[in-house]
């Protein structure tokens, strides 16, 4: 049932078999009987659900194999089996607190999307395949605008739920019928949400170079990698872009030592116009320390603008708590220098002046909801990342589309560069724009488009959701002890 339910996932989307097979699980569930068989069963669908979903886990050990190869099994199966104990804890905890019967399947659903949502916050947060993402790319997507992901979670819980509540044929089909009028409505709903802002007046050139992480790094490779970035920079365009934007780590220099490096990419820019700005993902390195950052430079090579990515990927770009005892060589093994990377101050939005006030987010930064909230609002969001990292079957794909999924949570337009792919336009609805592919290399010139007003959920953020779910839960429970009040 775990497996067959991660096929809602990004690149396959079928989002219907994932709500059949919870539907069967939780016709089956009830015959586990005690709590802890419940949480037994919950926690053995978790690890097949994670296990398919996350698959992709393996693949930043496969890029130097012959030093990190034999961590990737553990990896996968650490990653399931624990990803999976929030599954065993709602499963455990519905059935302590529910006596039975249909309550206690309530009593799950709304505990399960509970911790679903917490994963965002735990041991630094991972809310990476959660049950809502099979949604992304439909209609119903534009749910988010109001709820969030914990509301696309809670919507495929119900519609799993319903046709099991009643032990008889006939309110069996009444659920299913109830499902599909639930899951119909919001189709219809989100299918009416096709209102867009005009572009703005700012065309941005954004460049992908497709360079393989196994080859990125080469000492006989990283400048012929650099000279593919400043030619396709370079490239005329019929409309001449406002900004150049390159992915996450794009350059082989730290940028307190570039060499003629920023010379060469203010010459590569300064023929599509004088006031032509270039952002960049870089190392630099501030007394002794080291983070992977965002840059921005003019024609003059002068700096305008830095960020520091302040949302680390554990183990890959640092190693917590051991990584400064443990020593170099522990840095995490996505991170080049010493001792990993140090985190920044946290989410901020830096002016562009004509091209708006932009959100830089690096890579891992945009599974966050938490990290779109800034005291500013933003006129969109300028996204980096380094794909590579994540192999060519599911890491990508479920990476882009959280991407599409905080843009419609916040009505905010989103431009996408990957090193790989896939670099992309995203609209303030999800949409996708003018996209280079996985594993193509070139350039994409597009406008930057326009953001709508502030959603229910920029707003309000998770509030609205949690105290529904919380209210569920409780009833939940009561109705079931009150049903059977020996236990």
């Amino acid at each position: 049932m775990g497996i067959l339910t991660a096929a809602g996932q990004a690149p396959l989307g079928w989002w219907p078999v994932s709500i059949v097979a919870l539907s069967l699980l939780m016709y089956f569930l009830p015959g586990a009987g005690s709590a802890r068989a419940w949480g037994g069963r919950m926690w053995l669908t978790g690890t097949g659900y994670f296990g398919a979903s996350l698959f992709w886990i393996i693949e930043p050990f496969m890029v130097q194999s012959e030093i990190h190869g034999w961590i990737a099994p553990f990896a996968l199966v650490g990653m399931s089996v624990g990803m999976a104990l929030f599954w065993a804890v709602a499963g455990w905890g519905a059935a302590r607190a529910a006596s039975g019967g249909s309550a206690r399947l309530i009593a799950l659903a709304s505990l399960l999307v509970l911790l679903e949502m917490s994963r965002e916050w735990v041991l630094t947060g991972f809310p990476w395949a959660m049950l809502g993402h099979g949604l992304i790319g439909t209609p119903l997507m534009q749910l988010a605008a109001l709820t969030g992901a914990g509301g696309l979670s809670l919507l495929v819980l119900a519609a799993a739920i319903f046709p099991v509540l009643g032990q008889a044929p006939g309110k069996r089909a009444a659920g299913a019928v109830a499902s599909l009028i639930v899951l119909g409505t919001g189709w219809l709903w989100g299918s009416t949400q096709t209102n867009l802002p005009p572009d703005r007046d700012a065309v941005v050139r954004l460049v992908q170079p497709n360079v393989p992480q196994t080859e990125k790094w080469l000492e006989e490779n990283i400048y012929l990698f650099f000279f593919r970035l400043l030619d396709l920079s370079a490239a005329p365009a019929d409309t001449p872009p406002d900004l150049i934007l390159w992915p996450e780590t794009a350059v082989p220099f730290l940028l307190e030592y570039p060499g003629d490096g920023l010379e060469m990419m203010a010459d590569a820019m300064v023929e599509h116009g004088p006031e032509t700005l270039l952002a960049f993902g870089v190392q630099r390195m501030e007394d002794a320390r080291f983070f992977n950052s965002l840059a921005v430079i003019d024609t003059q090579a002068e700096l305008q603008a830095i960020y520091d990515k302040h949302h680390l990927v554990p183990f890959g770009e640092y190693v917590p708590v051991l990584g400064a005892l443990l020593g170099e060589g522990y840095s995490g093994f996505a991170a080049q220098q010493l001792l990993g990377y140090t985190p920044g101050a946290g989410p901020e939005v830096i002016d562009l002046g004509p091209l708006g006030k932009a959100l830089p987010l690096i890579c891992y930064e945009a599974i966050f909801p938490r990290h779109m909230r800034t005291e500013t609002r933003p006129d969109w969001i300028m996204k980096v990342t380094n794909d590579a990292w994540f192999g060519e079957l599911t890491g990508p794909f479920q990476h882009l589309a959280q991407a599409r999924l905080r843009a419609v949570e916040q009505g905010l337009p989103m431009l996408r560069v990957a090193n790989t792919g896939v670099s992309t336009v995203i609209d303030a609805r999800g949409g996708l724009g003018a996209t280079l592919e996985l594993g193509e290399t070139g350039f994409i010139d597009a406008p930057i488009p326009g953001a709508l007003p502030p959603t229910l959920y920029a707003r309000l953020g998770d509030w609205p959701v949690l105290l529904v779910l919380l209210v569920v839960f409780v009833s939940a429970a009561l109705a079931g002890r009150a049903r059977n009040p020996r236990q």
